[in-house]
Parts: structure tokens; C-alpha cells; sequence
């Protein structure tokens, strides 16, 4: 009875062995890892993983140029001509006119006058004056009238004598107020330059110098102002937008060519005053031109 026991109790423990030994070899297959694949990287803690040392940055590569397109450079625009200086005039054949001056009577740059819209002195001689070969002054000796008829120095007739030098004894002095005097060319004409002195012995500027053409003596017919520094129509024919400008022994050139060389037999030319007094005043009037055929 005993011996049984004892067996049953080693059977009983030898059991339990057993299944201890199953339990624990089961327990420690199920810890173990399974193992990873090739292509998987250990996972590496963000603390414990090791930072490369930092290298130098490389600019990165530049592009060649010839990558860079740039646009194509625009061709030269052509210039378009310019307007010719007499539009209405062919200047082939066109020569220098002679105009003979008188000396000058002062030297130096002129004071400036205060006079509004005045022009600036050139500082050097004029430049030449085209006109067609065999252009001449068909004003001189040509007979005269003016507004008024008994000046106060002189006779009108002084003013085509063809004398332009500024002495005493060479000029005519018209009174005060609007004065004018009138050339009768005695034919009609085809003109291209009217020059006229008043009074260069001083830097003086004369007010409201006004020329015009026409066909007839009483300035009706065919009536065309030339050139006109009236800025407030003192004279009754309009306000001018020429310039004052200041009598020097080279005279005032009224350029006709670019006016369209007007055909005409009488000139007439207004002022008002200076800035020395209140009296008008005339040397010389040329008329450059030819007879029409």
C-alpha cells in the first residue's frame, strides 16, 4: 500500500517536472526576437543615433551663359528725314546774298534791357543768307511815305540811299507813337529777305516792329504779315509772337524764303517807341528779291 503511494507521489512529480520544463521552454520561444529581414535597417534611437560631421556646403554648379537667353538686340530705327529748313522752296541753286554792313558802333555783349520775350544776342556774325542766284535789293532808291510825312531828323528818302553806316546825319527820327513807313517796290517782285536797321549807335530794342507785303499802296489786297513783336496789339493788327531783339550793325533779317517768297510791290514797316525814348527811328530798309516775269 505504501509503495503504491510513493509511486503515485513520483508519478505526480515527475509530472510536474515536466509540465514546468514545457511551460519554460514555451515561455522563452515566445521572448526570443523573431529574427528581422536583410532589407530592414536597425531602428536607431534619435538620442543615440550619431550625427555626421558637418561638411562644407558646394555652391552649386553656375549655369553656362549661353543658357541665359537674352533678347535680341533691336535694330537701329532709321531716322526719318528731316523737314528742310524752306519747305517751300527748292533751295537748289541757292547762294550766300551779299549784304554789305556798316561798322559797329559799340562793342561787347549788349546790357540786358529787361524787355520781355527779348532774344538772346548770337554772339557771333550771322550766318549767310541763301537765295536764288542773281537775288538782289530792289529797295534801294526806290521811293518812300510813311505816316509821317515831315520827320523830325532827316528825309525818308534816307532810308533807301543805300547809307546804313549809324553817324549823325545818316538816320531819320519819326515823332512818337505808331509810326510807319512804306517802299514801293514800283513793280511786282518775288522776295526773300526784307533787313532792316533802325538805330545801332546803342543797344537799343525797338517795340511793336510789324512788316507786311501787299499789292497796293493802301495795303488791301494781298495783305501778309512777315514779322510781328506786338505782344499786345498796340498797332491794331494783332498780337505777334516774334521776339524783341536788339539792333546791332548786322540788322534785323526777316527770312521770307521759308515764308513762301511772297510776290509783292509794297513793303510797309510799323514800330513804337525804344527802349531809349519814345521815338521811332530808320536808317536802312534792303528788300531782297526779283522782278516777276
Amino acid at each position: 500500500m505504501i509503495n503504491k503511494d510513493f509511486g503515485s507521489v513520483v508519478k505526480v512529480f515527475l509530472l510536474c517536472v515536466l509540465c514546468l520544463c514545457i511551460i519554460s521552454s514555451c515561455k522563452k520561444a515566445t521572448d526570443e526576437p523573431e529574427p528581422k529581414k536583410d532589407t530592414e535597417q536597425p531602428v536607431v534611437s534619435a538620442a543615440n543615433e550619431e550625427k555626421p560631421a558637418p561638411t562644407a556646403v558646394q555652391p552649386a554648379p553656375e549655369k553656362p551663359a549661353q543658357e541665359e537667353k537674352q533678347p535680341a538686340p533691336e535694330a537701329p530705327k532709321e531716322e526719318e528725314p528731316k523737314e528742310a529748313e524752306t519747305p517751300s522752296a527748292d533751295t537748289a541753286g541757292y547762294v550766300p546774298i551779299e549784304i554789305e554792313l556798316p561798322k559797329p558802333m559799340f562793342v561787347g555783349t549788349p546790357q540786358d534791357t529787361k524787355v520781355e520775350n527779348l532774344e538772346k544776342p548770337l554772339g557771333k556774325p550771322r550766318a549767310p543768307f541763301l537765295a536764288p542766284d542773281g537775288t538782289k535789293n530792289v529797295a534801294a532808291g526806290k521811293s518812300i511815305s510813311g505816316s509821317d510825312e515831315e520827320p523830325i531828323i532827316g528825309e525818308l528818302e534816307m532810308i533807301t540811299d543805300g547809307d546804313k553806316e549809324a553817324a549823325d546825319g545818316s538816320y531819320v527820327e519819326l515823332g512818337p507813337f505808331v509810326q510807319y513807313v512804306t517802299i514801293d517796290l514800283e513793280a511786282m517782285h518775288e522776295i526773300y529777305a526784307i533787313v532792316v536797321w533802325h538805330y545801332h549807335k546803342q543797344a537799343r530794342v525797338y517795340f511793336d516792329v510789324v512788316v507786311q507785303v501787299a499789292d497796293d499802296k493802301d495795303f488791301i489786297t494781298n495783305v501778309k504779315t512777315v514779322f510781328n513783336n506786338d505782344t499786345d496789339n498796340t498797332a491794331g493788327l494783332g498780337v505777334g509772337k516774334d521776339m524783341h531783339y536788339t539792333e546791332t550793325n548786322e540788322g534785323k533779317l526777316i527770312d521770307l524764303v521759308s515764308q513762301g517768297n511772297p510776290k509783292t510791290r509794297y513793303v510797309r514797316l510799323y514800330s513804337k517807341g525804344n527802349t531809349s525814348n519814345d521815338l521811332n527811328h530808320y536808317i536802312e530798309v534792303e528788300v531782297y528779291g526779283k522782278p516777276v516775269n
